[in-house]
């Protein structure tokens, strides 16, 4: 029973995809609402991205050090270690679940309140595609997620690379060649091609449970918990198929 009801719920999300393209609102309305989505979305979780970017990157820079005590294992690691973990995994993985508490929630509620006022309904009344007009922007907003992933990477490898060296692990000459050695290309690649999914992720799933939701003021906060789990659940999954795809070969 209980796989009954999982099949239908992913069965919907699916046909959610295919209304969220029908019936297009004309350019001007929406192109306001992309750039509300934008600022709310992609500037308004810069800060909490390079906070945690920055201080995590520096944290795997010193618990990398640590591991290295044998005299004989070279402090150029430590560089190559940080970027390895930050480019591979960090950035695009775990800023993902983390923005499936912030961006999902944030998008649950705003949609689960719209409906619980019924002003969703006030929309198809007056003859707009409201799945169009409310997630469309959502996913052309995160369109630009691989920019913040950016950011991510950046700062992750900064923050490595100052708590390397000015906590006295090693000199910034072994850290930047550990940073440059044996650099894959398509590892950045492949993070961005994670990134860009999670990205479709976080604007749809969060949208899914909201839009679909029922009840009352409390329904609201339960749907943003679930989506929240659902969210994370799925980048979790994804990453390890996409991982198996790309580097597993």
């Amino acid at each position: 029973m209980m796989l009954l009801r999982y099949l239908s719920q992913i069965g919907k999300y699916f046909l959610m995809w295919k209304e969220i393209f029908n019936k297009q609102t004309k350019w001007p309305v929406m192109k306001n609402l992309i750039y509300k989505e934008i600022d709310d979305l992609i500037i308004g979780s810069l800060g909490i991205v390079a906070f945690i970017s920055f201080f995590v990157g520096g944290v795997v820079s010193i618990q990398t050090a640590l591991n290295l005590n044998n005299p004989l294992i070279p402090k150029y690691l430590i560089g190559f270690a940080t970027r390895q973990s930050v480019i591979l995994e960090f950035a695009p993985t775990f800023i993902s679940i983390i923005m499936a508490g912030k961006m999902g929630s944030f998008i649950t509620s705003s949609i689960g309140t719209m409906r619980v006022t019924e002003q969703i309904d006030a929309l198809e009344v007056m003859g707009v595609n409201s799945l169009n007009y409310l997630v469309f922007p959502k996913i052309i907003a995160l369109l630009l997620y691989p920019f913040l992933i950016g950011i991510s990477m950046f700062l992750g490898i900064l923050g490595g690379w100052m708590a390397a060296v000015y906590g006295g692990f090693t000199s910034s000459i072994e850290f930047i060649n550990g940073a440059q050695m044996e650099f894959n290309p398509f590892h950045i690649t492949y993070a961005f091609i994670k990134t860009l999914i999670f990205a479709m992720l976080l604007a749809t799933i969060p949208s899914f449970h909201g839009y679909y939701m029922k009840g009352g003021a409390l329904e609201v906060g339960k749907a943003s918990t679930v989506s929240f789990v659902w969210t994370s659940v799925t980048i979790i999954l994804i990453n390890y198929i996409i991982t198996h795809m790309l580097l597993g070969s």
